[in-house]
């Protein structure tokens, strides 16, 4: 099995046209003839990922997050990026990222996070003319209280601290989610009569002013789309089921969380 199968296999079910402008997903570094031994799965491309893939034996890492996102001017050892696309380079590793295209698509990012909500009648939060769109809404299958279905939430998403304005107190029942920086969806939700909604990024300000309108949660970035290398391992299971794939055993997230537990300072990402 060649490059160019994994390539096709992963723009079928997100085609790169579904990708916002600013984005750079798709082949990012390596050649679409060569032969795949097994391909990692991450959200993030760091130095430890593809030593880990080298380790697992397989020459492709597939990311959420593009490696190459800006153009770069030098390929020396002073930036995260530039080190990776040295290393890979040295042990001939294939990249190739999946971003926004698999955000905006059918089934995507945000349905996947839906799932692990028990969302019911998912649509689109906001449809774009390309098929795809951004965000997703839907309902559960009863209305909970705004306290009990934060604490779902953190639960189900395994954060340590979700941040949220001030509790609802009708009941949640629409629930409308983007993973990743989705606050620019916020408004979109309100209107479309969300009770809650769910992203992993939100600007201060936007906080102030939805008193009693709607539940918002925040996750942080990385845990809101912390089941993407999952989805990405079961649509390469469903196209090839003869492709080696692994699930990075790593967490890239670069926030770390400084707790106080019995009056010992600890941390943890």
């Amino acid at each position: 099995m060649k490059v160019k199968d994994v390539i096709n296999a992963l723009e079928r079910f997100a085609p790169l046209p579904l990708q916002e402008e600013y984005d750079n997903a798709g082949l990012q570094l390596g050649l679409k003839e060569v032969e795949v031994s097994g391909a990692l799965l991450c959200l993030d491309v760091t130095e430890d990922v593809l030593a880990e893939a080298v380790t697992l034996g397989c020459n492709m890492v597939i990311s959420h997050h593009p490696l190459l996102f800006r153009a770069l001017k030098n390929i020396t050892d002073a930036t995260l990026s530039e080190r990776c696309v040295r290393y890979a380079l040295k042990h001939d590793l294939i990249i190739y990222s999946a971003h926004t295209n698999l955000d905006n698509a059918e089934g995507g990012v945000n349905a996947e996070a839906a799932r692990h909500l028990g969302l019911k009648d998912i649509q689109f939060l906001q449809s774009n003319a390309s098929g795809g769109g951004s965000g997703i809404f839907g309902v559960l299958d009863k209305p909970m209280k705004s306290i009990d279905f934060l604490q779902q939430v953190k639960s189900e998403f395994g954060v340590e601290c979700l941040q949220h304005n001030q509790l609802l107190s009708r009941p949640i029942h629409r629930v409308a989610f983007c993973g990743g920086a989705g606050d620019f969806l916020l408004n979109k939700a309100i209107a479309m009569g969300a009770d809650a909604f769910i992203t992993g990024e939100m600007h201060y300000h936007l906080y102030f002013g939805h008193e009693e309108r709607i539940q918002i949660a925040v996750l942080g970035h990385y845990q809101s789309e912390q089941f993407t290398s999952q989805l990405l391992q079961r649509i390469l299971k469903e196209a090839l089921p003869q492709l080696k794939t692994h699930l990075t055993q790593l967490s890239t997230n670069p926030i770390h969380y400084l707790k106080e537990t019995n009056n010992v300072i600890t941390h943890s990402i």
